[in-house]
């Protein structure tokens, strides 16, 4: 898997989470010293609530993959481990963009890399579950990066966002607000009201093969004549 942070040694992979949570953690007290010699509080507290949001992936993310409950099918595409009859799919989390995304690329090149990440991923997650009893499996997942003719295109169907969905997007606001700068390459503030959900099944996802494959291929080797 061509993710940086992986790709390292575990011991070196520990040092850069303790440099993380060294730097935040100075950060936080500094800004309750502020808040408190300057007598607002609150400022405090608003803060520590967005560094802990921003933040949250760099350890939550590894911890998840390690345990198994999070799986990934590319480096910018994850699912939740299947359960129910049903699978919940994830684009890259902020995390994964700052160690996957090549800084050198601009906006366009991005959103066309992570868009092939997304179909290689759907590739690999049709590769593991064809065989298996999973054909009728729920799968669905949030986006604010595809659009909802390509979903059509490769078989999902776009259903209503739920308001828990539209509310954690509402608390990670600046999470998400970093993680799409990335993905344009420069700052860049994201409309929630423009996320979708999307739903499919493991069996419409097999039909879609042959031209999720060609689609794949089609973005790949964009990337290589760039």
């Amino acid at each position: 898997m061509r993710h940086r942070f992986y790709l390292k040694p575990r011991r070196e992979q520990l040092q850069i989470q303790l440099m993380i949570g060294f730097f935040v953690l100075l950060v936080i007290l500094v800004t309750f010293y502020i808040s408190w010699k300057s007598g607002v509080y609150w400022v405090g507290g608003v803060v520590f609530g967005i560094i802990l949001s921003v933040i949250a992936p760099f350890f939550d993310t590894p911890s998840l993959k390690k345990s198994g409950d999070l799986i990934y099918y590319s480096p910018l595409f994850l699912a939740e481990k299947p359960q129910d009859g049903k699978i919940i799919l994830h684009g890259g989390t902020l995390f994964d963009y700052v160690f996957v995304i090549d800084r050198r690329t601009n906006g366009k090149q991005r959103t066309n890399f992570i868009l092939q990440q997304y179909l290689e991923g759907l590739l690999n997650l049709i590769e593991v579950n064809q065989n298996k009893k999973t054909e009728n499996f729920k799968i669905s997942g949030t986006s604010y990066i595809i659009n909802e003719r390509t979903a059509q295109r490769v078989g999902f169907k776009v259903v209503k966002t739920d308001f828990l969905q539209k509310a954690i997007l509402m608390v990670n606001y600046f999470n998400v607000l970093l993680t799409y700068s990335i993905a344009k390459g420069s700052l860049s503030f994201p409309k929630l009201s423009d996320t979708k959900t999307f739903e499919t099944t493991i069996d419409k996802l097999i039909k879609q093969k042959d031209f999720i494959r060609d689609l794949n291929e089609k973005l790949k080797d964009n990337q290589t004549n760039r």
